[in-house]
């Protein structure tokens, strides 16, 4: 039996086409969900799309069409995105699927039955882009406090989560879990900012719009946002809130990471692990909260004119391009910064002049010294016991960074293969040895180390630039490409012919 490992990305809002900041979140968890494939585990990967809410009522009003047609259209688009980026999925979902509104009607009663819901009235400052209540001390500059838009005063009959029954209980959790928030950070900033000043209790429901999943024992009003979109995780494992769940659910629940922007983390660390507490439900094992990728120094936003859509992008400078892009650029707990200059320079930097480079200039002596042919003469120095010694270490470190969720420094050990490889070759100069029929037997050698550690590569490589990956195998003519093929050095077969050479990564002016 192979080991499961569920993970997902949050939901993405279908008020919008998403730009590259948004799609930065599926490319990411779709490289840890491939390389625990690469590894051997029974993966779950969902994503998909959260379809309710007074903004998308608005909008398509706005555009003149229904509710229904207005979120098909979106989830559609950002379905088409995320498969341009070549992301591997195993479940998109959308929160207007008739299965997943039984399900969240069923929760939001058994909650409601428990006492863990009750009616009263709200009264409050609401942001409606971000689905948020605030209090007069939580707006900066009189404005919503996540995205810097005006609020409105509200009041309106409500149901309500007894969030502060549950506040003690979260804060041990937390503590006695420390890697259950990453980055650790992320962790300080919920205890201190929300937890400690005290939980209020949370808005559940809504009766000033109607686009959403009807309150079933009443009718006047809708399950809001938290209860709806969070609980997407389970609804769609075939979680069952009245009885013996589906097989699904008892095979991954619980969530091995839950991978999200760090704008949505306290809806994920505090609302979720509560929500789940309040149904006698495990917790997710980790919450990982991702930075932002900004334009510059800014935020992408309509309204600044700096949004880049990573489709177009795509079309303009090939998806693995942009895949490497995303998770090499990105640090672990920093926002990164995306620009044109940016990202031209690291095409020609990584791409072309370490990996292309290396890859056409090793293919290239195999053909003109041996027509193609790559034998491990095993004419062995002091040198190559090195180059050996470094490859086969990069496996390990690359599996430690993963563990930690660490994936833009996980890809840049997987190219300390390239360098150094590109090191060797000027250490052993092929050319020089190509000079002496006495030598070539060497050359030979030399030839297998860099094919072999360019095979090495590649493996590890998969996750991050699939499309890449596929290429250099097919031009070293093998398919030795699972985990287990980095055990030690010299898998790849003696006296393989190559195939034809071609260009992986043009340099750009």
């Amino acid at each position: 039996m192979k080991e499961k490992f569920y993970i997902s990305t949050a939901i993405a809002y279908t008020s919008a086409k998403p730009h590259i900041g948004n799609t930065y979140e599926i490319v990411l968890t779709d490289a840890i969900a491939r390389y625990k494939r690469l590894k051997g585990y029974d993966v779950y990967f969902q994503t998909g799309t959260d379809e309710h809410g007074l903004k998308i009522e608005q909008k398509a009003a706005e555009a003149g069409v229904s509710c229904h047609q207005y979120v098909d259209a979106i989830a559609n688009e950002i379905k088409s995105i995320w498969d341009v980026m070549n992301t591997s999925y195993d479940s998109f979902v959308r929160t207007t699927d008739p299965l997943h509104i039984e399900k969240v009607q069923k929760i939001f009663k058994k909650l409601y039955d428990k006492g863990d819901i009750y009616k009263g009235e709200y009264k409050g400052l609401y942001c409606t882009p971000c689905e948020s209540f605030w209090t007069k001390t939580q707006l900066i500059d009189e404005k919503c406090p996540d995205c810097g838009r005006e609020v409105y005063e509200t009041s309106e009959e409500a149901y309500f989560f007894r969030m502060s029954n549950y506040a003690s209980w979260l804060e041990d959790y937390i503590n006695k879990n420390p890697h259950f928030i990453q980055p650790e950070s992320r962790k300080n900033e919920m205890i201190n900012n929300f937890i400690k000043p005290g939980l209020e209790d949370l808005c559940v429901s809504r009766s000033s719009f109607k686009w959403g999943i009807p309150v079933s024992f009443d009718e006047n009003h809708i399950v809001y946002v938290w209860i709806d979109a969070l609980t997407n995780y389970i609804t769609f494992l075939g979680y069952n809130p009245d009885g013996v769940s589906d097989q699904n659910f008892y095979k991954y629940w619980p969530c091995d990471v839950h991978v999200i922007g760090k704008d949505i983390l306290r809806f994920h660390t505090i609302y979720w692990p509560i929500i789940l507490k309040a149904l006698d439900l495990e917790l997710p094992k980790k919450i990982f909260g991702h930075p932002w990728m900004l334009f510059g120094n800014d935020k992408m936003s309509k309204s600044k004119g700096n949004i880049v859509y990573a489709d177009d992008l795509v079309n303009e400078f090939g998806v693995d391009s942009i895949r490497f892009y995303m998770l090499h650029e990105m640090p672990f707990s920093s926002d990164g910064t995306f620009t044109r200059e940016l990202l031209i320079d690291s095409i020609n930097s990584n791409l072309a002049n370490v990996l292309g480079n290396l890859v056409n200039r090793t293919i290239g002596m195999v053909n003109k010294y041996f027509n193609g042919i790559v034998e491990n003469k095993s004419v062995t120095e002091e040198i190559d016991v090195a180059l050996i010694n470094f490859v086969l270490s990069i496996r390990d470190v690359v599996d430690e960074k993963m563990e930690n969720l660490r994936v833009a420094d996980s890809l840049d050990a997987i190219f300390d293969i390239f360098r150094r490889c590109n090191k060797y070759i000027d250490e052993t100069m092929p050319w020089v040895l190509a000079k002496d029929e006495n030598c070539l037997d060497r050359l030979s050698t030399v030839l297998y180390n860099l094919v072999e550690s360019i095979r090495f590569g590649a493996v590890l490589l998969q996750p991050y630039m699939p499309d890449t990956s596929e290429k250099i195998f097919d031009q070293l003519n093998t398919n030795i490409k699972d985990f287990n093929s980095l055990d030690k050095f010299g898998y790849y077969e003696s006296g393989t012919k190559l195939n034809d050479s071609y260009v992986l990564f043009q340099r750009i002016d």
